[in-house]
């Protein structure tokens, strides 16, 4: 089945959105594959400050995601890839969403804009790193076009990582 995708906007992360990423985060199934508890509110203080810096200097960043109606309901975007382990040096799109908007298409949709984003600023290569267990996710990469391209264990998990990877 081909449904519309909803509609969905970007912004650059205000000061504001720490506090509405804490609240739209704060679920354990949202949480899951992402430590599997919430963060402290001072995590999106710094995450965003750093998504800021990041769309300054580079021109993509982790965006705030909003509805249609204008409300925070995620983020999604792209980043270097933050850890020690993985596609290091590589720039890494991701997504994620409040648990009442799962399953509706904002993913894919938000997705989509942020590769449009991504690669107007030069980027020639995007990966999604994506927990083995976290279907949802695979089949948004999947739908985005990307191929499985390796696997990593994952520090602290008996699961690995995907490494999905879509050049244009």
């Amino acid at each position: 089945m081909n449904r519309a995708l909803p509609v969905v906007r970007l912004r650059v992360p205000t000061d504001e959105d720490a506090v509405a990423w804490h609240r739209v985060f704060d679920d354990p199934d949202v949480m899951e594959f992402h430590g599997g508890r919430s963060a402290e509110l001072s995590v999106y203080e710094e995450l965003t400050a750093r998504q800021r810096r990041h769309d300054a200097e580079r021109g993509f960043c982790l965006w705030t995601l909003l509805d249609a109606d204008d409300r925070v309901i995620g983020f999604t975007g792209a980043q270097p890839w933050p850890r020690e382990w993985g596609p290091r040096g590589e720039i890494e799109i991701g997504w994620r969403l409040g648990r009442e908007h799962w399953g509706r298409g904002y993913a894919t949709a938000a997705a989509r804009s942020s590769l449009e984003r991504v690669r107007a600023a030069g980027v020639p290569e995007v990966v999604a790193m994506v927990d083995s267990g976290n279907k949802r996710s695979i089949a948004v990469a999947e739908r985005l076009g990307m191929r499985l391209a390796e696997t990593y264990p994952r520090p602290g998990s008996t699961r690995e990582a995907r490494c999905y990877r879509l050049a244009w």
